[in-house]
C-alpha cells in the first residue's frame, strides 16, 4: 500500500497546520529532547513529534484523541483490542530496529484499515482512554514473533487450559512420621555393581546417532536465532491498575489484542509511554526485559516526566551552574509554562456497518502451534458462521483433530459445533431458548438409533431430563430434581420383528421390543431405609420384577424382593397372581408388614400398574427423539439468521 498517494485535501486544517499551542508545545518538547540526549547519549531517540498524513510535526500525546464508541463491547477493553486488531490490516515497520517517521491520525487509519504498530497502539490507547481506562501508549522493544505477528509458535488462546487451582495443604502434614526398614547401603553398592558386571557394553556408535538425532529434534522445536534479538523497535499498550476496578497492570499487544503480564519475556524493554495528557521517558534498567519494571509514573527515579502536574516542564538532573544560567532557566521555566492543547485529530467514528463487519478481506486467518484459527464478520456467511478452529496433529498442520465452529444470529440458536475427525462425532451445542429445549446434541448421523446423545435445560422440563442417550440396542436417560428421587433409566431392546416394509411406513408401525428397564432412585431420607427403593427392575420379556432397597448406615446387604411368574401357568390379561413360589425377598431388617402376603400383593399390584405406564414412557420418549432427528435435519436443510430490529445496518 503506498500511503504517499493517499488523498489529504479533504482533511481539517488541524491536520495541515500546527496552533501557537502545538507549536509552543513542540519547542518545549524540542528543548526537552535536547536536554535528554545531552545527559543520555548512550540512549536510543525519543519517538516524541513525528509528522502526520499532511506532513506537519504533532506531538504525540496530541494524536491520542479519547472517543468512547456506542458499542456496548466497545466499553470494554477486550473489545476494543479486538476490534482493532480485527478491523486493521497489520504492516511491519520500514526499518524493524528505529521508530516510524510518521504518525497518522487514527482516523486515516480507520480509514485505509492498515496500520503499523504505532498506528495500532493509537487507535487502541484512544478507544481505552474514552472508555475510562488508564492506558498509555508505549515505545519499546519486542521479539520478532511480537513485532512480525508471527504466532505459529503458541498456542491458540481458545485451547490454553485453566490455571491450575493449588492444591490444599495436607492436613496430616505434621503427623509423626515413622522410620522406613533400615536398609543396608554395603548390600545396594555390592547389587548394583553385580548389575553393571551383568549387563552387556552398549555400543557407541548407535549412542552417538541418538544424540544427534535427539539434538536435531530439539533444535526444530526451538524458535530461530534473531541476529536482532533486542534492538526490535514494537509499540503496544500499558493499562495501570485502580481505573476501571483493573485489579492488575498488563500489557495489550495491539495486533492480537491479547493482554500480558507485565513480567512477560516478549517485551524486552520501554523507552518511553505517553497518553492524551504528558509524556514520560523510563530511567529504569531493562537489561532483563520488563520484569524489574516499576510502572509508578509519579515515582521521578523510575520515570522522567516532561510536563510536572501543573504543567509545567520537568528537568532532567544537571550539573550545578552559575547564578546567571539559573536565572535563565528560571525565566525559560516562567515562559514555557502552558497547557496541553487539544488532540488535533478529528472525532472518532466507526459506523454501524463497520462495526459489524470488520474484516476487509472478507476474513481473517490466524495460524498457531498445531492450530489455525478463521474469523468471519456477522451475516457473511450463510449458516451463520463466524469463527472456526482447526486442531492439527502436527505442526505442518496437515492432519486434522477436531474442528470447532461458532455461530451468531441462527434462529435454532445453535451457537458452537465441534467435529472430532477421528470418530466423526459432532456435538452441536444450543443456546436457552429452542423449542425442544435443546442444550447440545452428539451424534455421527441425524439418522435414528445410530447413537445419540441429547442434553436438554432440564429447569425448563416437567419431568427433570437433562440427559438422553440412544442407540439401536438401548436408552439411558438421567433426572435432576424429581419428586420422586428418581436420577437414572436405563432400557434394553430387542431386534425388531422382521416385516415387509411397506411405503410409508416409519418406525413407530414397528416398535422395538423392550427387555428391560432400569430405574435407579436417590436416598429419601423421610422414608427407612428398608421401605426406599434404590434400584428397580422390570424384566418384561421375563415376567420379572426385582427390588432393591437403600442401604441403612451400618450395613452391609441391601434388602431384596422379587416377583417372579409362576412356571407352567399361562398369563391371562390383567391378571394378578401371587404366591410363595413366586416371590423371593431378603428383608432382615424388615417391619412385621413386609412379611404380609397381602402388602406384597398390593406392592405387586402397583408395580404392574408402574410397569404399563413405564412402557408407555419409554414410547413416548421414543417419539420425541425421533421428532428431534427430523427437526434438526429440516433446521439444518433450511438454514435462517435472525436479524434484531435495532440492527440499522440490515
Amino acid at each position: 500500500f503506498d500511503w504517499s498517494s493517499i488523498d489529504t485535501s479533504h482533511l481539517p486544517s488541524s491536520y495541515k497546520t500546527n496552533s501557537w499551542q502545538e507549536k509552543e508545545l513542540l519547542q518545549l518538547a524540542d528543548h526537552f529532547f535536547q536536554q535528554y540526549t545531552h545527559l543520555c547519549p548512550e540512549r536510543k531517540p525519543l519517538f516524541i513529534h513525528p509528522v502526520n498524513e499532511c506532513g506537519v510535526q504533532k506531538f504525540v500525546s496530541t494524536t491520542v484523541r479519547p472517543t468512547l464508541l456506542p458499542y456496548p463491547d466497545m466499553y470494554y477493553w477486550s473489545g476494543c483490542a479486538s476490534f482493532v486488531c480485527d478491523y486493521l490490516i497489520m504492516e511491519p515497520l520500514k526499518s524493524p530496529i528505529t521508530p516510524p517517521s510518521s504518525l497518522y491520525s487514527p482516523t486515516t487509519i480507520l480509514k485505509y484499515q492498515r496500520g503499523n504498530c504505532f498506528d495500532f497502539t493509537v487507535l487502541l490507547c484512544s478507544l481505552l482512554i474514552g472508555a475510562g481506562y488508564d492506558a498509555y501508549c508505549v515505545h519499546g522493544y519486542a521479539t520478532l514473533e511480537m513485532c512480525s505477528l508471527d504466532q505459529t509458535q503458541e498456542v491458540c488462546p481458545r485451547l490454553r487450559k485453566p490455571p491450575e487451582v493449588p492444591e490444599e495443604e495436607d492436613p496430616n502434614k505434621y503427623r509423626v512420621r515413622y522410620p522406613l526398614e533400615p536398609q543396608s547401603k554395603f548390600e545396594l553398592q555390592q547389587k548394583a555393581k553385580k548389575e553393571k558386571e551383568t549387563e552387556p557394553e552398549p555400543e557407541p556408535e548407535p549412542e552417538q546417532e541418538e544424540e544427534t538425532e535427539e539434538e536435531e529434534v530439539v533444535e526444530v522445536g526451538k524458535p530461530r536465532r534473531d541476529p536482532l534479538h533486542g534492538l526490535r523497535v514494537h509499540a503496544w499498550v500499558l493499562v495501570l491498575s485502580g481505573k476501571r476496578k483493573v485489579p492488575e497492570t498488563f500489557f495489550i499487544n495491539p495486533f492480537t489484542g491479547n493482554p500480558h503480564s507485565t513480567t512477560d519475556e516478549c517485551f524486552l524493554g520501554i523507552e518511553s509511554v505517553w497518553n492524551h495528557r504528558n509524556y514520560w521517558v523510563n530511567m529504569q534498567d531493562c537489561r532483563r526485559g520488563c520484569k524489574d519494571l516499576s510502572f509508578d509514573l509519579s515515582d521521578p527515579f523510575c520515570w522522567e516526566i516532561m510536563f510536572s502536574e501543573s504543567n509545567k516542564p520537568s528537568q532532567l538532573p544537571t550539573e550545578p551552574a552559575k547564578e546567571d544560567t539559573e536565572e535563565m532557566q528560571e525565566k525559560e521555566e516562567i515562559d514555557m509554562s502552558f497547557e496541553m492543547p487539544l488532540s488535533w485529530v478529528a472525532r472518532i467514528k466507526v459506523s454501524c456497518s463497520e462495526y459489524e463487519n470488520p474484516f476487509s478481506q472478507g476474513k481473517k486467518v490466524i495460524l498457531y502451534d498445531k492450530a489455525k484459527q478463521e474469523k468471519w464478520a456477522a451475516y457473511a456467511n450463510e449458516d451463520g458462521l463466524v469463527e472456526r478452529l482447526t486442531v492439527y496433529a502436527d505442526s505442518d498442520r496437515t492432519e486434522e483433530l477436531e474442528v470447532k465452529e461458532w455461530f451468531k444470529h441462527r434462529e435454532d440458536l445453535l451457537y458452537m459445533r465441534e467435529v472430532n475427525k477421528q470418530t466423526q462425532l459432532i456435538t452441536d451445542h444450543f443456546k436457552p431458548g429452542h423449542s425442544l429445549l435443546l442444550k447440545a446434541h452428539s451424534y455421527t448421523s441425524l439418522e435414528p438409533e445410530t447413537g445419540h446423545t441429547v442434553e436438554f435445560y432440564h429447569s425448563a422440563r416437567v419431568d427433570g431430563l437433562w440427559k438422553r442417550f440412544e442407540n439401536a440396542t438401548e436408552m439411558t436417560e438421567y433426572f435432576v430434581g424429581r419428586d420422586d428421587f428418581l436420577h437414572t433409566r436405563h432400557i434394553e431392546f430387542d431386534e425388531r420383528e422382521k416385516k415387509p416394509e411397506k411405503a410409508g411406513t416409519t418406525a413407530d408401525a414397528n416398535p422395538r421390543p423392550i427387555v428391560q428397564i432400569k430405574e435407579y432412585f436417590h436416598r429419601n431420607p423421610e422414608k427407612p431405609a428398608d421401605e426406599d427403593i434404590e434400584e428397580r427392575v422390570f424384566m418384561v420379556i421375563d415376567d420379572i420384577i426385582q427390588l432393591t432397597y437403600h442401604l441403612e448406615l451400618h450395613d452391609t446387604i441391601a434388602s431384596q424382593v422379587v416377583f417372579c411368574r409362576v412356571i407352567g401357568r399361562e398369563k391371562r390379561a390383567d391378571e394378578i397372581f401371587l404366591s410363595r413360589e413366586n416371590t423371593v425377598k431378603y428383608q432382615p431388617w424388615s417391619s412385621e408388614k413386609h412379611k404380609n402376603m397381602l402388602h406384597l400383593y398390593d406392592l405387586l399390584w402397583e408395580l404392574r400398574e408402574e410397569q404399563k405406564e413405564l412402557k408407555q414412557q419409554v414410547r413416548d420418549s421414543e417419539a420425541e427423539m425421533l421428532n428431534i432427528l427430523m427437526v434438526r435435519k429440516d433446521e439444518e436443510a433450511n438454514i435462517k439468521l435472525s436479524v434484531s430490529m435495532y440492527s440499522a445496518a440490515k
